[in-house]
């Protein structure tokens, strides 16, 4: 049952990032989009984010869940080692969420839609790039638990230039996913084109930002280079995601909308597989001491397999309910264009 586990870990941590990524990434596009578009931009994305932002931080919730019930070592190292980037990054979920609802729900239209936009827009940007930092700083080794002062134990351990590089690649990813999601749902052949040059620049922008992980890799002396490209399966898994550019690039030109949106899902699912075989099943690599496991640092047996067990049934009683919650939000949204066109 402890694979079990580790596999909803593992998806949870992912969807999070397809899905919960493409949602922040609406709001980093409009952080970056011209005044003379911001309109159209934020009605396309709201459209397609709106079925599903309301349910994408359930997969942050149970990736959460997993860790504090299953794995309660590597939990408490991050709560109290990482707890000010943790702190950051839910600031800025609360505050992003708070924005989104008024600024779409509040029945007085006046100048708060202003700082509604921005604090919506800022903290779509802050929010990635904290979970990017989080991420790196787990594996970046600088976590010491023998630390005696404050700096040491709760800033060094993730205020460095790896994990800041990470951050800034993880809100590049965040909008790459956005501007392909984005392109299935224009409604007019000019909005099609802006978000098909947005797709472009948000590529470039990724590559440019994953050269710089690189660079911060080696002058903080992390062997990035050696956890990627040491094993087969990692460089095959980057093969892969480069190959995948070609696909979704012929996907959009042929005007199709979901191929080009599995490409996107596809090229960051082997980002992470590559970045994280060579480390598993470590989950937190430490200074000065035996890294966290997730074979080595579980709860007892028994609450492992009760934990996989309520996995498993939940899991029957969530996906349909998260299916009929974007059904209903899109068919929602077909009806008020077809009345509005009429």
């Amino acid at each position: 049952m402890q694979y079990v586990v580790i596999t909803y870990l593992c998806l949870a941590i992912l969807l999070y990032l397809l899905l919960g990524g493409a949602d922040f990434g609406a709001g980093i596009m409009e952080l970056f989009t011209r005044s003379k578009n911001r309109r159209a931009a934020r009605q396309t994305m709201s459209h397609a984010i709106g079925p599903i932002w309301e349910a994408n931080h359930m997969w942050l919730i149970i990736a959460v869940v997993i860790l504090f019930v299953g794995f309660p070592r590597i939990y408490s190292v991050m709560s109290v080692y990482l707890h000010i980037p943790l702190l950051v990054m839910l600031l800025g979920i609360i505050a992003r969420g708070t924005a989104f609802v008024f600024r779409h729900y509040d029945a007085v239209k006046d100048q708060m839609q202003v700082l509604y936009n921005r604090i919506f827009a800022l903290s779509s940007a802050i929010t990635p790039f904290f979970l990017g930092v989080i991420a790196a700083s787990v594996l970046a080794g600088y976590i010491n638990p023998a630390a005696t002062d404050f700096l040491a134990a709760y800033v060094y351990s993730w205020l460095h230039w790896f994990a800041v590089a990470v951050g800034i690649f993880t809100v590049a990813l965040c909008g790459y996913l956005a501007s392909v999601y984005s392109i299935g749902e224009t409604t007019n052949e000019e909005d099609k084109r802006y978000f098909i040059r947005k797709t472009r620049t948000m590529t470039l922008i990724a590559f440019a930002a994953g050269g710089l992980v690189f660079l911060a890799a080696k002058v903080e002396n992390i062997p990035l280079w050696q956890w990627i490209f040491g094993n087969v399966v990692g460089t095959v898994a980057v093969v892969l995601a480069t190959l995948s550019l070609g696909v979704l690039a012929y996907a959009i030109n042929q005007g199709q909308t979901i191929l080009p949106r599995l490409m996107a899902g596809f090229q960051v699912t082997m980002i992470l597989l590559a970045i994280s075989y060579q480390h598993f099943p470590d989950f937190i690599v430490l200074q000065h001491a035996p890294n966290l496991s997730l074979l080595n640092d579980q709860a007892p047996q028994a609450t492992m397999n009760a934990l996989g067990w309520a996995l498993l049934l939940g899991s029957i009683f969530i996906l349909p309910a998260l299916y009929y919650l974007y059904y209903s939000f899109q068919h929602e949204a077909e009806e008020k264009a077809e009345t509005a066109s009429v």
